[in-house]
């Protein structure tokens, strides 16, 4: 399935302009700054908001064209607001038990067993919304809308109204989600961490139009329009647990490029994991080094130079191995090592953080 959405409308102050192809499966993070459009566009796809020019197609099927609209309530979707929207009158079973209902027997592709042994939420079951966590009632409501049977899941911030420690008690289920279930998910965020933790695919967003677009880690590799997840520019890897180092708390995980050791964080050995290099960790040599504190050094290649934010500094997109990774350096360090596309060198990584 893909999804195909172009949309165009305005208000006073405002105007978004989109078209874009999302994939069929995994986690589409919408990120960028408050107002520039994510949730405008979320609302499109859902058929909330109806644009004066819009498209849409899923998997082929017209859902919006020139001369098709399908109301809301009748396309195969399930939408998670900030707000978790539940019915305060009843108790979290019938919460879900309504969410069911609105499906035909015939056509559930999910069953309450299993959506709340996935969201962690059967000894909620008894319970009235009111007496509920942020959290928990987040969870409640996207079990409510995977027993809708959607074909197409709609998150809008969803952890928006929870504080750091909630929030990472939250990302887990969301993981599971992402890695067990085959339904594509639409994730709208500004939270950097999130984005980086769940994101399959990065659509970026600034002032109603869409500025980048693509997998995660090739979408931040960018060094033409350097994408920063927060407080800088860097990647976002996929990687394995293939050594404990137990005595100094580290672990060696292996990639696409080789392999790395970063800190602990208590993952058993063959763990899929994420890891974060940042590209102000990142520092390049000309041969392998001996007898320093970076621990990581690899061997890379050269693949772009850009520009930076300060002029006195550079980014270079650099491919070690299978995956390619962004140093930044200052213009002056790359002209003393005579850095250009091709040039055989060495990535040295100072810090990874494992976020996953």
């Amino acid at each position: 399935m893909t999804i195909d959405a172009h949309f165009e409308l305005s208000y006073p102050g405002f105007s978004l302009a989109v078209d874009v192809c999302l994939p069929s499966r995994g986690v589409t993070a919408l990120f960028g700054p408050s107002g520039c459009g994510k949730t405008t566009l979320l609302r499109c796809i859902a058929g909330l908001t109806r644009a004066a020019r819009g498209r849409l197609f899923v998997d082929g099927e017209p859902w919006q064209d020139d001369d098709h609209f399908l109301p809301t309530h009748r396309r195969p979707l399930g939408y998670v607001f900030q707000d978790a929207n539940l019915f305060p009158h009843l108790s979290v079973r019938r919460n879900l038990e309504y969410g069911r209902s609105r499906v035909p027997e015939t056509a559930r592709a999910q069953s309450v067993e299993r959506v709340v042994e996935l969201l962690g939420i059967a000894r909620l079951l008894q319970r009235e919304p009111g007496t509920l966590s942020g959290g928990e009632r987040q969870r409640v409501a996207i079990a409510r809308a995977l027993l809708t049977s959607p074909r197409l899941l709609l998150l809008d911030e969803p952890l928006a109204a929870l504080d750091v420690a909630r929030k990472q008690e939250f990302l887990p289920y969301l993981e599971r989600l992402r890695d067990e279930l085959e339904i594509p998910v639409i994730y709208v965020s500004h939270a950097p961490d999130e984005v980086a933790r769940l994101a399959d695919h990065l659509v970026v967003l600034d002032a109603g139009r869409i500025v980048a677009a693509g997998p995660l880690a090739e979408t931040l590799s960018r060094v033409d329009l350097p994408i920063r997840l927060g407080e800088d520019a860097g990647v976002v890897l996929e990687a394995t647990v293939a050594e404990i180092d137990e005595c100094w708390s580290l672990d060696r995980v292996e990639f696409g490029g080789g392999s790395l050791w970063v800190r602990s964080c208590g993952h058993l050995s063959g763990k899929r994991v994420r890891v974060r290099i940042l590209a102000r960790d990142v520092s390049i040599a000309l041969e392998r080094c001996e007898g320093m504190s970076i621990m990581n050094c690899l061997p890379a290649r050269v693949l772009e130079l850009a520009g930076e934010w300060h002029p006195a500094l550079a980014l270079v997109r650099l491919q070690v191995g299978e995956t390619t990774i962004v140093a930044r350096v200052t213009r002056r360090s790359a002209a003393a090592l005579g850095l250009v596309a091709g040039k055989a060198v060495w990535a040295q990584i100072k810090a990874v953080a494992v976020i996953g």
